[in-house]
């Protein structure tokens, strides 16, 4: 009789906690809308809209090239890679190969169907010099993959920054973009 309990507490734990977040995503969302949006990046605060498996508002932007999208792996951690142009991208495979592939690949057994693009408070891509060149030039080459140490966030991060250091997670990866750029990080999905 308690594990049924535990199992709707469990549940009812986890509906407030989804509801929570929905709510905070929607608010984020109406503060761009009316020009209020955090602008500026403050150092350990990742994101301040993150990509979202719930649609906050029909704003939906146009993927530039050279910048930094993601999505989502079954709804639990996230995946980033470069957008190219032309439905295409760069990303870090997990056999360790970087290589360019169609938006529909990037999404392919993976929980999600849309890709997000890093951006400010205006909806605008943020995109380094170097980073599309870096991103072309790293194709067809190999990295020894791991989750934690040599994963898709440092190649991005590499990519972005020219520089190789460890970035664990997509967290980490906001904060390292949102301390090189300047500005608060925005995660907005893109029109496929």
């Amino acid at each position: 009789m308690a594990l049924p309990l535990i199992w709707i507490g469990v549940a009812a734990v986890g509906a407030a906690i989804v509801a929570e977040e929905k709510q905070k995503q929607k608010q984020v969302a109406s503060l761009r809308k009316r020009g209020l949006a955090k602008i500026s990046h403050e150092n350990g605060n990742s994101a301040e809209l993150a990509p979202s498996l719930w649609r906050t508002d029909g704003q939906k932007v146009r993927p530039v090239p050279g910048s930094i999208v993601c999505c989502f792996v079954y709804g639990v951690i996230e995946h980033t890679g470069v957008w190219l142009g032309d439905d295409t991208l760069v990303e870090l495979h997990g056999s360790g190969l970087v290589r360019a592939i169609s938006a529909k690949r990037f999404l392919a057994d993976r929980s999600g169907s849309r890709i997000y693009q890093a951006g400010n408070h205006l909806h605008q891509a943020l995109v380094a010099d170097e980073t599309l060149e870096r991103a072309k030039q790293a194709i067809f080459s190999y990295r020894e993959y791991d989750l934690f140490d040599n994963n898709c966030h440092r190649f991005v991060w590499q990519c972005v920054s020219g520089e190789d250091c460890e970035v664990t997670s997509f967290a980490k990866l906001n904060n390292h973009l949102g301390r090189y750029f300047k500005q608060a990080i925005y995660w907005d999905e893109i029109i496929q």
